[in-house]
């Protein structure tokens, strides 16, 4: 889950070289976050084992297509370092360059506020009903001063210490790795059989509906456990092989896909989906206190509240670092691009945290906060992937490959038509009320996008703010914000 917990230490570590296994484990280790202990119910939510299994699989298969989308451009243009948006605003303009750019900033941002919703569900186990589904009042208040917090950690900064990443990631491995464990032995064929396509329920009102509406239902929390993928692109400079960057990838990946689906899976063989859908966040202590009692539930709240917390430093910096890029390469205001006395980029560290703070109270008034924080991150995250994927396919069909490849065009093509495709299925996947969002948060950076080329321009750069193909996409994008308030005023969607 946080994948630039990888860019930062490949940076800072620059020297230090990486056998095939210890990629592998890098690999695998930035995509994992808190979140992996709500799997059971978030994917029960809707679904029975048979569609989780389905969903799973077709996630998968999509993300790896995307995974070596990144591989693939990482080879051929290593140039295009500064960020995964390097290749939107390479392929389609400066201003696409900026909306990914806005969108994969804005992913890290509510990642933190999903941080602070799952810590505080964790910490309602603790003190019953103190902070009651991770958004209630309480939840709020102390969520709202960890963020501020961390910001006036990293601020001072603060950076994240191997010591801590090395004790977050225990803290992951190890109660997940006993969870899994304790479900094998655990596990009832006769029950996992049990409407194994959620339609044959003992109770007909217990029945999920459609195999394809329930393979749909769990896209988005698959997709959110896979955002980290793409930090395999910078493993190479750590490589004692650089062959062994694309074999890791796709081990690491393999085996991260086996994790999610152990997880999401087994305990469809301990209890019924009905009972599942039901389990409060962190939902693997709850399957767990099934198995084994009440330990189980503290082990799996512990290993959550550690891991949430160690990593929240790495997450807080990445909010800060991303803007930063954007800053020096002039996607970004000049004014992102300034550092404090201590190396800390202020001005988007201060920026991040206050969006934060705005929608660390929006959640308040969410049914699921978590939920909505996943989704609506996975969503604004996927113009990063879909503008990556369709670069190289672009690359592909103009022949351009060609002029850093000799070999591999084939594979390229499929990996970018692939990609886009399970992208623009993904938007399709995320429901019309959280998709509906994205436009709308979108456009909300224009602004900073206007304000970067009047800065450009003022220097010398002769180019119009808005080439004429970038008029088109302005205009297409609020026209989708102009729909979706439409939608939402005819009562058609609810935000």
């Amino acid at each position: 889950m946080s994948k630039e917990n990888t860019q930062s230490k490949d940076k800072t570590t620059a020297t230090a070289k990486l056998g095939f296994f210890a990629l592998v484990t890098v690999v695998v280790s930035s995509m994992l976050g808190g979140g992996v202990y709500s799997l059971p119910q978030n994917t029960a939510q809707s679904s029975a084992a048979g569609p989780v299994i389905i969903a799973w699989l077709i996630v998968g298969l999509g993300v790896y297509f995307i995974a070596n989308s990144f591989r693939i451009l990482s080879d051929i243009r290593p140039d295009l370092k500064a960020g995964v948006y390097m290749y939107a605003r390479e392929g389609f303009g400066k201003f696409i360059g900026f909306i990914t750019a806005w969108g994969y900033w804005l992913m890290t941002i509510f990642g933190n506020v999903a941080f602070a919703v799952i810590l505080m569900d964790s910490l309602n186990y603790f003190f019953p009903g103190v902070f009651t589904g991770g958004n209630n009042w309480n939840s709020v208040i102390f969520g709202s001063v960890l963020i501020w917090f961390y910001y006036f950690l990293v601020l001072a900064g603060v950076k994240k210490a191997s010591l801590v990443n090395l004790i977050g990631t225990a803290s992951n491995m190890f109660p997940l790795f006993l969870f899994i464990i304790i479900l094998l032995f655990s596990f009832s064929f006769t029950q996992f059989d049990a409407n194994f396509w959620g339609n044959s329920a003992k109770v007909a009102s217990q029945d999920l509906g459609s195999v394809a509406a329930q393979i749909k239902a769990p896209m988005l929390v698959a997709l959110w456990c896979f955002i980290g993928v793409e930090g395999a692109v910078v493993l190479s400079g750590r490589a004692k092989n650089p062959a062994d960057v694309g074999k890791a990838t796709l081990v690491g990946f393999l085996a991260a896909l086996c994790l999610y689906m152990l997880l999401s899976v087994l305990p469809f063989g301990i209890t019924t989906q009905h009972t599942l859908e039901g389990i409060p966040n962190p939902s693997t202590a709850g399957v767990l206190a099934i198995v084994v009692g009440k330990w189980g539930e503290w082990l799996m709240n512990i290993g959550l509240i550690i891991s949430v917390l160690t990593s929240w430093i790495a997450w807080t910096l990445l909010c800060a670092e991303i803007p930063l890029a954007a800053g020096l390469n002039g996607t970004f205001p000049k004014a992102f691009s300034k550092v404090n006395k201590n190396g800390t980029a202020g001005v988007g560290l201060l920026v991040s945290t206050i969006i934060m703070q705005i929608a660390m109270l929006v959640v308040h008034f969410a049914n699921n906060a978590w939920q909505a924080m996943y989704s609506v991150s996975s969503l604004v995250m996927l113009p990063a992937y879909l503008t990556t994927t369709l670069f190289l396919f672009k690359l592909c069909k103009t022949e351009q490959y060609r002029q850093y490849a000799a070999r591999g065009i084939v594979l390229a093509t499929i990996s970018g038509i692939v990609g886009f495709l399970f992208c623009l299925f993904m938007f399709y996947a995320g429901g019309l009320n959280y998709v509906a969002m994205v436009p709308i948060f979108l456009t909300l950076g224009v602004p900073l996008f206007f304000w970067a080329r009047k800065e450009q321009v003022a220097h010398g750069d002769n180019t119009p703010i808005f080439l004429t193909s970038e008029k088109w996409y302005l205009a297409i994008l609020l026209a989708l914000d102009v729909l979706a308030i439409c939608l939402v005023v005819s009562g058609k969607i609810t935000l």
